[in-house]
């Protein structure tokens, strides 16, 4: 089975769009530059417009949980579903599948996204990999 395939909405239209593009883009206000995810039409700090800016990618596990029973098609169990701060901005969070062995994950450890395929169209989604500078993987990037 392959994992589903999104579909955007008129709010996070921008988010899938740079996805597809190999790009991780999150909601930015044109006015006071907070970043929002998930995003929003509107800044929720003083209401103005919003855009979508690519960012580093980089972060930290924040939260995470070990999916043992088979829930989303796509992914072979054990795999770990973490809640990852990027390091544009405290509080900055974001859910997503890291790609690591489930007992090398822990809270605090340093990740980087990379966009995985799904499906056949050219869709694109984020995936979470150990940060080189967390000691559990090769200076390599991703393939």
């Amino acid at each position: 089975m392959t994992a589903p395939i999104p579909v955007p909405d008129t709010d996070s239209a921008g988010f899938w769009d740079a996805a597809r593009a190999g790009t991780l883009a999150i909601a930015r206000c044109t006015a006071c530059r907070t970043w929002h995810h998930p995003p929003l039409e509107r800044c929720r700090r003083c209401g103005h417009e919003i855009a979508f800016e690519p960012v580093s990618g980089d972060g930290t596990v924040f939260s995470f949980i070990v999916v043992r029973h088979p829930a989303v098609p796509g992914h072979e169990i054990p795999y770990v579903v973490a809640f990852v701060e990027l390091v544009e901005q405290a509080g900055l969070r974001m859910t997503g599948v890291v790609d690591a062995d489930p007992d090398t994950v822990a809270i605090g450890m340093p990740v980087r996204v990379h966009m995985v395929g799904i499906g056949t169209d050219g869709m694109q989604a984020p995936e979470f990999v150990p940060h080189p500078r967390s000691g559990t993987e090769p200076a390599t990037e991703p393939a």
